[in-house]
C-alpha cells in the first residue's frame, strides 16, 4: 500500500545472455520502472550498467525511470571473494561508486541488497 493505493509489483528478471537479445525488449512496454543490478563484487557486472543494460532500455523506452541497484552486498566482507578480486587487481564497487554512477544515468536513485 502506498497513500492508501495498492500497488501491484511485478518483477521480471531478464536474461542477460546475448541469444535473448533480439527477444528481451519485448517485455519492455507496460513497464512503469527499470531496475538495474549488478554485483558490487563483478567489476563486469558493474561495467555492463552502462555498456549494456541502460543503453538497451534507453534505445527501448527512453522516459522510462531506471533505479540502480547493487546485489551481493554481504560478499564484500567474504575473504575468499576479497582475496578472488585482489588475484585480479580489482575491488569491490563501493557505495560511492553506485551512487556516482546513478547520478551519471539519471537513475532515480540507487540501493544495495544482500540475500544475508
Amino acid at each position: 500500500m502506498v497513500d492508501g493505493k495498492a500497488i501491484n509489483l511485478q518483477m521480471v528478471d531478464s536474461a542477460g545472455r546475448e541469444d535473448y537479445d533480439r527477444l528481451r525488449p519485448l517485455s519492455y512496454p507496460g513497464t512503469d520502472v527499470f531496475f538495474v543490478g549488478f554485483s558490487v563484487v563483478s567489476v563486469s557486472s558493474f561495467e555492463n550498467v552502462t555498456a549494456k543494460w541502460v543503453p538497451e532500455i534507453r534505445h527501448h523506452m527512453p522516459w522510462t525511470p531506471i533505479v540502480l541497484g547493487g546485489f551481493k552486498l554481504d560478499l564484500k566482507e567474504d575473504p575468499e571473494v576479497l582475496l578472488r578480486l585482489q588475484g585480479r587487481h580489482q575491488e569491490a564497487v563501493t557505495k560511492e561508486q553506485g551512487e556516482a554512477l546513478a547520478r551519471e544515468l539519471g537513475a532515480f536513485g540507487y540501493v544495495e541488497f544482500s540475500a544475508r
